[in-house]
């Protein structure tokens, strides 16, 4: 039986499909963004590339996680 994925990876699929671009490239450009708080990823994400708050939420903590 395979395990349920859990947190802000169970977003995956849907972000991927829904904004037809892969997790891997949304994670770069929160990387190279000059920003580095949570919310200001969250917001930007939001209002420059048109996410929901859940989907840019969910990329943006993976994503700082990933620097710890």
């Amino acid at each position: 039986m395979a395990d349920t994925v859990k947190g802000p990876a169970s977003y995956f699929p849907s972000i991927e499909k829904k904004y037809g671009r892969p997790i891997a490239e949304w994670k770069d450009l929160i990387r190279t963004s000059p920003l580095t708080k949570h919310m200001e990823l969250v917001a930007w994400l939001k209002t420059e590339h048109g996410l929901g708050h859940g989907h840019a939420n969910a990329l943006v903590v993976d994503t700082l996680a990933e620097r710890q």
